[in-house]
């Protein structure tokens, strides 16, 4: 599974609403800050992409057809490489 829609906008922009949008038209959860509240193990991969580290979008994105809000906003440009289809 890889993500097919990058929703790169910043926190307070409507990305809790387009997180409710995507997972009601049926993209199953949208990867959003509150998966990063919820699931604190995924801390580490955006720590590593913090620090200038290849990640692996695939591995981070497991599970996800969809992305909205911080950190996914940090690594956009990223994001649309990995994933040139979404």
């Amino acid at each position: 599974m890889s993500l097919e829609v990058i929703g790169s906008g910043f926190g307070r922009t409507g990305t809790k609403s387009l997180k409710a949008a995507l997972e009601r038209l049926g993209y199953g959860r949208c990867h959003h800050m509150h998966e990063i509240v919820e699931n604190p193990e995924q801390v580490v991969d955006w720590q590593r992409l913090a620090a200038g580290e290849r990640v692996d979008w695939e591995t981070v994105f497991a599970g996800y057809r969809s992305q909205g809000d911080w950190p996914g906003a940090h690594g956009w440009r990223e994001l649309a490489k990995a994933f040139s289809e979404a």
